[in-house]
This record gives C-alpha cells, structure tokens and sequence, in this order.
C-alpha cells in the first residue's frame, strides 16, 4: 500500500516537470566532493575513503533512500585538490548490493596527495558534473569537505552563487582536526569560513569535524540527512558563529600569498 502510495505521489509531482526522455528520476542527485590537497596525510586520505564506505553501508543511509518518494538516489565520489579527479562516477544506489558495490570501488585504490585548495573550481565541476549526468533529482546537492580554505581559481563567493543559481545546494564537511601537514595554512574556526563562504541553499548545513575518529560517524549522520531530507525545524550546524557580512572570504587567498613572500625572502 505504502509503496502505491508513493509512486502516486511521485507520478503527480513529476507530471508538470519536463524530464528528457532518456533521463531517469531520483529522489536525490548527491554529488561527494572530498578533499585529498597536500595538506592532507595518506592516513588520512584513507580515513576518509573508509569513512564514506562505511557510512554507505549502514543500516541508516538504506533507510534514508528507502524513505524517498522514488526510493532511489544517483551518487558520485570526486577528490579534489587544485584539480579534481572523478574516484565513483554516477551510480544508481537503490538495492543493499548498490550500496555494498559503491563502497567497494571506492576503498579499491588509495592515491597521493595533490596540490593547492580549489573548492571554488571544485563547486563549478560538482555543479557540471549534476548538470551532465543521465539523472533527473527531485532534489540536487553538492557536498563538500575539507581542511583549508579557497586558495586557487575563481573567488569561492562567484562559484558559489553560481551552482546555487543552477538550484543545487551546497553543505559542508569542515575537516578541523589539525592533524595534516600543512599547519601554515591552517584557518581558526573554519567552520565559520564554510557557512559565510561555501555552503548555500534552501536547508543547507555544515558538520565539523574535530577528531578523525568521529568521522565515519558524521559522514553517516551527514548522508542520512542529504537523502532523507528531513525537515530541519533549526539549522543543522554548527558553526560557531552566525554568518556576518564583513566576513573575509579571501582570507585563503591572502594565506597564500602570505606564505609565498615567506618563502620568497632571502
């Protein structure tokens, strides 16, 4: 009964969009934009691989997509540094074995670290990427970690308003753990530079993470809430402060620069 439900509801909703013929419908387009820059260690660029197959192996992340109107989401695994590099291109996830088949092609390979902090042209690839693929999604998010701040390509504010004018939201995975080997270009409270900077959209979100050892477990609880998308009566975050106007959304930028006069001095 609860599965004519839905498919009612989904064929009414659907009936006044127009889908391309050789598309197919999912609740969810969720493209997993992970940072893998040098400033990232290989435990911990395995850490988070590990951490992301876990997650899409839990009994919470199935629920999630058996809980949508269509009960199926297409999902896409991209690293990027300066550059970006497709790891899982578009999958259909509906079925346990989906799931399980992700994971596995995700924890396959482990590769080094790039150089450099783009999310601005990571945005700008997740967004053509959603707008590319032979899905149709009720809804479409970029999710994006990492552990610095925008430091090459296009200002992250243009990016930005530009996958936002496209109607995909952008959530944030702050990686504020200083463990990495980049610590002079490491930002206080880079949470707060996510919510005034990179995330964006109607209900987006970010979730720090301040120890490695939590993050399989905020993954998790981060993909039950992009696919389940659950009604938030608060904003799910938890930056520590409230985005302000003044906020300096180069400030990655300027850390660059900075650091090259450092090392340009005799």
């Amino acid at each position: 009964m609860r599965n004519l439900f839905l498919t009612i509801v989904a064929s009414t909703f659907l009936s006044g969009a127009s889908v391309a013929s050789d598309t197919m419908e999912v609740d969810l387009e969720l493209a997993l934009l992970v940072d893998v820059s040098r400033s990232m260690t290989e435990r911990e660029l395995e850490i988070q691989r590990r951490g992301y197959a876990a997650a899409l192996l839990s009994n919470e992340v199935f629920a999630a997509i058996q809980s949508g109107l269509l009960q199926r989401v297409a999902l896409t695994y991209v690293e990027w540094a300066g550059t970006q590099e497709v790891i899982v291109d578009w999958r259909l996830l509906e079925t346990r074995a989906d799931l399980e088949e992700f994971a596995r092609v995700l924890t396959t390979r482990f590769d080094p670290a790039l150089r450099r902090t783009s999310i601005s042209e990571a945005l700008i690839f997740g967004a053509a990427m959603i707008e590319g693929n032979e899905f149709e999604g009720l809804r479409k998010v970029i999710d994006v970690s990492g552990d610095g701040p925008n430091n090459q390509g296009r200002p992250v504010l243009q990016a930005r308003e530009a996958v936002l004018s496209k109607s995909i939201i952008i959530n944030g995975l702050p990686l504020m753990t200083r463990e990495g080997m980049g610590s002079q270009w490491h930002l206080d409270n880079l949470d707060v530079y996510y919510e005034n900077c990179v995330i964006g959209g109607p209900g987006s979100f970010v979730i720090p993470v301040l120890d490695w050892q939590d993050f399989a477990e905020a993954v998790r609880r981060k993909l039950v809430l992009e696919i389940a998308s659950a009604p938030l009566k608060e904003r799910l975050l938890t930056a520590q402060y409230a985005p302000t106007s003044d906020y300096d959304c180069l400030i990655g930028e300027k850390i660059w620069e900075r650091n090259q006069r450092i090392w340009s001095e005799p």
